[in-house]
């Protein structure tokens, strides 16, 4: 069976088509749309080298219009009118598991993600996440149990794993901790099937029909598992429980309308891809760049000691910390868990002199604004102290996107973020495995670490030591080095 969706839908076919100047005024890359799944980063750097903040990218298959930088973030994002959203999901056909669980937040607009956004932002709010503070730090400490010093871990898979936990039990429920745990996996492997047949449409007009009708199942097992949570919460009609499902359950629009369980299976598959694998690469990351910068690492430390001595932070003392919130800042800056996103036009629109036509499809990149050198000095250095002077607006530092459409969950990935590194860094000290291979690389719009980060598990009085790495983390970031990578890198055989 064939998706009834393609990405590529609605996208006019040549950029001739795409513009009603016959002079079109966005610079023209004659290239391959394809490069651009394969590699997004290094096909926006070369765009933005060659054109500067505004590039079309066309061949015989489709058009796209990348915008870079501030002005074009603020136009894209905040007109929530002309400019829509498209999640990267695979449709599906109508009734369908799988078109139940893509008709979440991410992928509608107009009045229904208006009406849906009021109704799910309430369990997102300073106040109900600060409910999850406990539950948090008990899960960060059950997993540096199983660390131990001198051990060599993959501290990428840990983190996904730990946000595994985390994200499940938030979302569904710390009493039915085997089902959450159920539906977490389940949900991680349907996000990776949509990947995998999202990009496959985009770059070729071939389906994989084994791959999709592997998606059509899974989606049917995550549906089954969400549902029967859905009755389990509702059997439990329990209106204090501060899992967001169970808030999700308990809310209402401004008619008194609830939301129904196919809506509620739709919001909660959606939630959960949205909110696992982010905070697990900004996790990743920062410990990352923590360890290959001792300076910081050892600043950090002595500020979590002075005034946590070893504890983890309460909510309070999460404003006495400048340090570490100028470091997940700086983080998230460099290394942006969402390197891109997309949207779509619903009608004309103009970029300078030129008239686009509706289904032209725009790219926006947090990674690009970011690294922008007319906004930061230093673009590609991890300087955290670069944020005790520095003054951007929201549209050019935007790890959660800006505008109407901003990350639900901003807050409460912020909150897992500012205790689980206080609580991992007050207790050991990692290194980065000499000559160890780290390979940025996005998947479905996600910027992450390919091959795991591999760290040495040290005491707390450890020395902190940076090593040379490869991989293309050197054509994400600069780093600096004691020595010569000659020095501690074996010669290949």
């Amino acid at each position: 069976m064939m998706p009834e969706n393609n990405p590529t839908e609605g996208i006019d076919t040549m950029d001739r088509d795409l513009s009603r100047n016959s002079s079109t005024a966005i610079p023209v890359e004659r290239g391959a749309i394809t490069e651009f799944p394969r590699d997004p980063i290094g096909t926006m750097k070369q765009l933005h080298a060659r054109h500067g903040n505004l590039a079309l990218l066309s061949d015989t298959e489709a058009s796209l219009v990348f915008g870079f930088g501030g002005e074009y973030n603020q136009r894209l994002l905040s007109d929530t009118q002309t400019f829509h959203s498209q999640f990267f999901a695979v449709r599906g056909p109508r009734h369908s598991a799988q078109r139940r669980l893509t008709c979440g937040l991410l992928s509608m607009n107009g009045d229904d993600h208006r009406r849906h956004r009021r109704m799910v932002h309430g369990p997102f709010q300073k106040r109900a996440v600060s409910g999850y503070r406990d539950q948090i730090v008990d899960l960060v400490q059950e997993q540096l149990e199983t660390w131990q010093t001198g051990q060599i871990r993959d501290i990428h898979r840990d983190s996904v794993e730990l946000l595994l936990r985390i994200t499940s039990c938030v979302l569904f429920g710390f009493d039915q901790r085997e089902l959450s745990l159920k539906i977490g996996a389940a949900t991680e492997r349907w996000v990776q099937l949509n990947h995998e047949n999202g990009m496959g449409s985009l770059v070729s007009s071939a389906r994989d029909h084994a791959a999709y009708e592997e998606l059509l199942e899974q989606a049917r097992l995550l549906a089954s598992l969400l549902l029967e949570m859905i009755t389990i919460r509702r059997a439990s009609a329990d209106p204090t429980a501060t899992d967001v499902l169970n808030l999700l359950i308990h809310a209402h629009d401004e008619q008194g309308i609830a939301l129904t369980d196919e809506e509620l299976i739709g919001q909660a598959a959606i939630l959960f891809s949205a909110a696992h694998l982010t905070t697990a690469n900004s996790l990743s990351w920062t410990l990352f760049l923590l360890a290959q910068h001792p300076e910081s690492g050892n600043e950090l430390y002595d500020e979590l000691w002075g005034k946590l001595g070893g504890d983890a932070p309460s909510l309070a003392q999460l404003e006495q910390l400048p340090f570490l919130n100028r470091v997940t800042k700086e983080s998230m800056r460099c290394l942006p868990a969402s390197a891109y996103s997309q949207r779509i036009s619903t009608g004309p629109s103009e970029f300078g002199t030129t008239e686009l036509r509706r289904g032209t499809m725009f790219i926006f990149s947090q990674f690009m604004t970011h690294h922008l050198e007319v906004i930061y000095t230093q673009p590609y250095r991890f300087l955290p102290q670069r944020w005790e002077t520095l003054n951007v607006t929201p549209y050019e530092y935007l790890p959660f996107a800006a505008g109407p459409r901003m990350c639900i969950g901003a807050t409460l990935a912020m909150q897992i973020l500012h205790m689980a590194v206080p609580l991992i860094w007050q207790r050991h000290r990692l290194t980065v495995v000499p000559g160890a291979t780290i390979d940025g690389v996005v998947t479905s719009t996600m910027l992450g670490p390919r091959r795991g980060v591999p760290m040495l598990i040290g005491g707390k009085n450890t020395r902190l030591e940076n090593h040379w790495v490869r991989g293309n983390i050197h054509d994400l970031l600069q780093l600096n080095w004691p020595v010569s990578p000659k020095q501690v890198l074996p010669k290949a055989a």
